[in-house]
């Protein structure tokens, strides 16, 4: 396939094509991260920011040859370096929809004494809640981490794990900055001195979200419909309490975070309101793994996988009839919430 070309420049990155007629304006706007290379090719001093209009193509025919000479300018390398720069950035950011991520396989492995475990494939798929259920060290977090480092049979459970059917590259085994799992602990303790806005605004910025102001709204409210006490933009993350900041950890990981997956570690001493939370994430297409030992919120997972010695002892659709057993229980869940809330203000209950 020949280079590629646009005006008097030779591009020799075909995945960047798309992008060579769009105006400078509009790349701004899908990758505000170019104002970057702007500034740091020190483009604003000829006049990038005053012909968003054109194409890159275009600013670069609009410099005079005498100004590209006495600013050491070679307009073909600069277009190269341009196109080239915006390509890396949406790999490292994650930005391209072609590596998203839609379904995790899981194949089996061994338990602690060398049996196979007891299924042939599991498939997980977004907008899915997954409970893990199992004695305490039994191997849930064994399973987590074979996931998250997309095992290759590689790990004390010689499991493998596949991402959309395919045997995951090494770029995406060890991704700092895109990795599949975003882990919730029950403690969620902050060291920053920040307050809930400027967290939340760091984070949008991380991820180079171009309207920062609606990420903190949609976060906050978020936040506040899962929290037992409301709180706001200006309180310090450090002064939240362990149910303020698991909801509000809940809401920027649903909202903002680039995982697919999701880890909630006993979400039911997280003192929240844990179906809302689970409603939250999986509306934002997450795949969500849930340890836990309460009843109901195992009953309200899709599937649940049993845990045993250190292996995968079943995988379990939730029947029917425990669907039934699942209203009963949300019933007397309400009361004890109920109860709870009326002795918390003061008042007296019978």
């Amino acid at each position: 396939m020949p280079p590629y070309t646009d005006n008097t420049y030779t591009l020799n990155n075909l995945h960047a094509v798309p992008l060579t007629g769009q105006s400078i304006a509009e790349l701004l706007k899908t990758y505000p991260f170019i104002e970057d290379f702007f500034t740091e090719n020190r483009l604003h001093d000829l006049g990038v920011f005053d012909k968003r209009s054109l194409t890159f193509a275009g600013f670069l025919d609009s410099i005079h040859p005498q100004i590209a000479e006495d600013a050491a300018l070679d307009k073909a390398e600069m277009y190269n370096s341009f196109f080239d720069f915006i390509v890396q950035m949406k790999e490292f950011l994650d930005l391209d929809d072609s590596s998203a991520v839609h379904s995790i396989r899981i194949l089996p492995g061994t338990d602690k004494s060398g049996a196979p475990e007891a299924f042939s494939e599991i498939t997980l798929y977004r907008s899915e809640i997954i409970a893990i259920v199992g004695p305490t060290g039994s191997g849930k977090s064994r399973l987590l981490a074979d996931i998250e480092w997309a095992a290759r049979g590689d790990t004390p459970t010689r499991r493998s794990v596949l991402v959309n059917d395919k045997i995951p590259d090494r770029a995406l085994r060890f991704s700092a900055n895109n990795s599949l799992v975003a882990q919730l602990s029950q403690n969620m303790n902050f060291v920053m001195d920040l307050s809930v806005e400027e967290f939340i605004r760091l984070h949008a910025e991380s991820r180079l979200v171009e309207d920062k102001d609606e990420a903190v709204r949609a976060v906050l409210e978020a936040a506040n419909r899962l929290a037992g006490e409301s709180f706001y933009v200006h309180t310090p993350v450090t002064a939240l309490s362990g149910g303020q900041s698991r909801s509000l950890m809940i809401a920027d990981t649903a909202i903002l975070s680039s995982s697919p997956i999701v880890l909630i570690d006993e979400i039911e001493n997280a003192g929240i309101d844990r179906k809302k939370a689970l409603e939250l994430l999986v509306s934002k297409e997450k795949i969500v793994l849930m340890a836990t030992h309460d009843p109901a919120l195992a009953l309200y997972a899709d599937r649940r996988i049993v845990i045993k010695n250190g292996g995968i002892a079943a995988v379990l659709e939730t029947s029917a009839e425990e669907k039934a057993l699942l209203a009963e229980l949300e019933r007397m869940d309400e009361k004890v919430y109920k109860l709870r809330a009326a002795l918390r203000n003061g008042e007296r209950v019978g």
